[in-house]
């Protein structure tokens, strides 16, 4: 099996939960380092690998895919600057800071013969390929409304600067936004038109930490949720269909898991409790059914093979650069929306 050159363009918690555990564990992948300034942590975890000092000296070495997980305003940046070199990428959410952005890396990829994609992660939760298959089972009929949710509570400012600054790319907007309007497009396709409320509510913020999008479809309203004053959660996914009801809580647990070192695996891994199960209020064949549905496991790694057979083969990337555009054009009618107090078309 050929085996891609990858590095990594911080080893923060990005670097370390989500993407070297995979890498590692994926036999098409050779994880080369990280761009690490001072600090060498990835050795630490990874003796072989190498703490690149800077990008140059990250694209000088003969690293076919380069990670960009750095703050969101660094992504145009330094993606660009990755794809100018003739690395593929796989690029954190937010894609980028604006759509524009976004389309100027789809085309430069394009251009090169490159694979981009956009780490939209939460696809491959547990929670939403569970909704997904119920929807596509039929058992809801068409689906009329759907209220997607990313609730937190955390009313306390990040020490990390850069999450709360007042630069292009902070805020709940460009931070839980990009998985809720990913999962939405996902479900039900692109919208219409988007109506947003946008807020600042934590004490002391210079940053959006409240975000309501009211997506608007010829059939159907999908509403979607973020915020930080959310101590009793209500249901992550809430999906009516004219037959029935479909409701399931945000309880991948890959995330944690990630977060107390332990490491993936293709057996096991993704595996919910069964007390988060679904629930299904609906009607099948005649007959009143309420019932919880089993959740179905996620797995992160499915993302990672799919990066894989895209440079390998030359599939379609697992997430691609026209699906991060989707979601940065609606960021950006969002901010217009609230702005203005009206419906943005799209």
């Amino acid at each position: 099996m050929k085996k891609i050159k990858t590095a990594l363009l911080s080893y923060g918690m990005s670097g370390k939960v989500f993407h070297a555990p995979f890498l590692t564990l994926h036999p098409g992948f050779e994880l080369t380092g990280a761009w690490e300034r001072s600090k060498h942590l990835i050795q630490q975890d990874y003796p072989e690998v190498k703490s690149y000092p800077s990008f140059d000296d990250l694209l000088a070495d003969d690293v076919e895919l380069v990670v960009v997980n750095t703050p969101v305003d660094t992504h145009f940046e330094y993606a660009k600057k990755a794809l100018e070199a003739g690395k593929h990428i796989i690029v954190e959410k937010a894609f980028t800071t604006t759509a524009a952005e976004a389309e100027e890396l789809d085309a430069l990829a394009k251009a090169k013969g490159l694979k981009l994609t956009v780490y939209q992660n939460r696809r491959w939760d547990s929670d939403l390929k569970t909704v997904k298959s119920v929807i596509e089972s039929g058992d809801l009929g068409d689906i009329v409304e759907a209220s997607i949710r990313f609730d937190r509570y955390n009313p306390n400012l990040s020490p990390k600067a850069w999450k709360e600054g007042a630069n292009a790319g902070a805020g709940v907007l460009k931070d839980l936004g990009p998985h809720i309007i990913d999962q939405a497009i996902y479900l039900f396709g692109y919208p219409e038109g988007v109506f947003a409320d946008i807020r600042t509510l934590r004490e002391g913020s210079q940053v959006d930490d409240n975000i309501d999008i009211l997506l608007y479809y010829t059939d159907k309203r999908v509403n979607l949720h973020g915020g930080f004053f959310n101590r009793e959660q209500l249901p992550a996914y809430i999906i009516q269909g004219r037959k029935g009801s479909f409701f399931k809580a945000r309880a991948d647990v890959q995330e944690d898991t990630l977060k107390t070192g332990a490491k993936p695996n293709l057996s096991d891994w993704g595996t919910e409790p069964q007390d988060k199960s679904g629930l299904l209020h609906t009607e099948v064949n005649g007959e009143i059914v309420r019932k919880t549905i089993p959740t179905l496991r996620g797995n992160y790694y499915e993302l990672f093979d799919g990066v894989y057979n895209a440079i390998t083969e030359g599939t379609t990337e697992p997430v691609t650069a026209e699906d991060g555009a989707r979601v940065m054009k609606i960021i950006d009618a969002a901010i217009a929306s609230s702005a203005q107090r009206k419906v943005i078309n799209l």
